[in-house]
């Protein structure tokens, strides 16, 4: 019964229907691409290549793309800080890591991106690690991984939408916090927001394409670039809320169309992102091998980009100025 009641809502209709056929034009919009014309795309390369190790966090790196993330990075030198609501698969997805590799380094701090609180507590967890490990007090790559698909609506103790707010108030909050970490950087520092129709709306797209304006063109001497990456059709635990039947057929008929893929080949998108060259700043990773494409018209607009920002600038300070007064009050 709860299958056939999800089947039939609005949800799962944008998602069986919109979202794959979306998938499916963007995948053929690449291959005719690169039929008719030259294929935009760009090639990985070290960002650092000082002796100084560059720091990496990532959101979401419990599992799926995030853990295939933290895995691929780790081999290429980053020392990477996951970043995961769970503390016990924290550890387990930092255990499998090392199993593979021993050499790595790795860190696990908690934060759970639908609280403001929460976000604060691991800024503050963060410096007082690299203080203590005597490591630069700055951050060289962001990725902003995390994400939920909630099949019904929930609140925040905050009083917002908990899928938005993990989804992409978080990831602008998080982003804004760190920012000064990112400054920071004696080298090229790089943030790359995750995204993807299944779960990410394109308020995550419009704030990397201002992001984007407003620290590599009109800011370029901090030296902070921007890139939004679609992994595509994953398997992962993203629709861990969704009936297992549906998600049993959705993920069989994906498989079926070949579109399918398991976090370790669809973080290709991601690496991509990671590792290109600044130049690629404000640019959309779409199909791995390096390759970029338009996102939807909507995410370019400029003016909702601008009010939106603006919005979510007002919506930090607001949580920030709630939570002063409570400190104060108790």
């Amino acid at each position: 019964m709860e299958a056939l009641q999800f089947l039939f809502s609005v949800e799962s209709w944008r998602m069986a229907v919109f979202w794959t056929l979306s998938l499916i034009f963007s995948y053929l919009h690449l291959l005719f691409r690169g039929i008719f014309q030259k294929s935009q795309s760009y090639p990985r390369r070290s960002l650092h290549p000082s002796s100084e190790q560059p720091i990496c966090i990532i959101t979401g790196a419990t599992s799926g793309l995030g853990a295939a993330a933290a895995k691929y990075l780790s081999r290429e030198g980053y020392y990477v800080v996951l970043v995961g609501r769970s503390s016990h698969l924290l550890s387990k997805t930092i255990q499998e890591i090392k199993q593979q590799q021993e050499d790595v380094h790795l860190k696990a701090l908690q934060v759970d991106l639908s609280s403001f609180q929460s976000m604060l507590s691991f800024k503050s967890s963060l410096e007082q690690w690299l203080l203590d490990t005597n490591l630069h007090p700055s951050v060289q790559l962001l990725i902003n991984n995390a994400g939920i698909l909630a099949t019904s609506c929930r609140f925040t103790a905050e009083g917002y939408d908990q899928m938005v707010e993990t989804n992409y108030i978080g990831a602008f909050a998080l982003t804004n916090l760190l920012l000064p970490m990112l400054k920071n950087s004696s080298t090229p520092s790089r943030i790359v927001n995750v995204t993807s129709f299944t779960h990410r709306c394109v308020c995550l797209l419009l704030f990397s394409y201002e992001l984007h304006r407003q620290l590599f063109l009109m800011d370029p001497s901090h030296h902070i670039s921007v890139m939004a990456a679609d992994p595509g059709a994953v398997k992962t635990a993203i629709m861990r809320e969704v009936p297992r039947h549906v998600s049993q057929l959705a993920f069989t008929v994906l498989k079926s169309l070949g579109i399918l893929q398991s976090p370790e080949n669809g973080v290709d998108s991601i690496i991509d992102a990671a590792l290109a060259p600044r130049e690629a700043s404000g640019q959309y990773f779409f199909g791995g091998k390096g390759r970029t494409m338009k996102s939807s018209p909507l995410s370019y607009d400029a003016k909702l980009a601008e009010k939106l920002w603006a919005s979510s600038c007002e919506l930090l300070r607001e949580a920030q100025l709630t939570m002063q007064e409570s400190t104060k009050a108790s």
